[in-house]
């Protein structure tokens, strides 16, 4: 193998699959809990990426963001009150 081979298997992101092309390739980036499960459990989600090609990012980014978005929007929702609050 040449070096020109060589370099050009090192920036392509994988080994080719079936179809020639170079297999996705996780990132590697570490997410770090936050303490808010719902929180995590979106940021988590992230990973599902990871075996996508890039192409197949957006509908994962694009969920992700939504339920962040959500997320904070309850943040702001005033609270229910419980069983045992006066409803007057």
């Amino acid at each position: 193998m040449s070096d020109d081979t060589a370099d050009a298997a090192d920036t392509d992101g994988g080994a080719p699959d079936a179809s020639g092309e170079a297999a996705p390739e996780p990132l590697g980036l570490v997410r770090t809990p936050t303490g808010h499960p719902g929180v995590d459990a979106h940021l988590e989600r992230l990973a599902d990426a990871d075996h996508l090609t890039a192409d197949g990012h957006v509908a994962v980014y694009e969920d992700v963001h939504r339920g962040l978005r959500d997320a904070l929007t309850a943040l702001d929702a005033p609270p229910v009150p419980g069983p045992h609050e006066n409803r007057s």
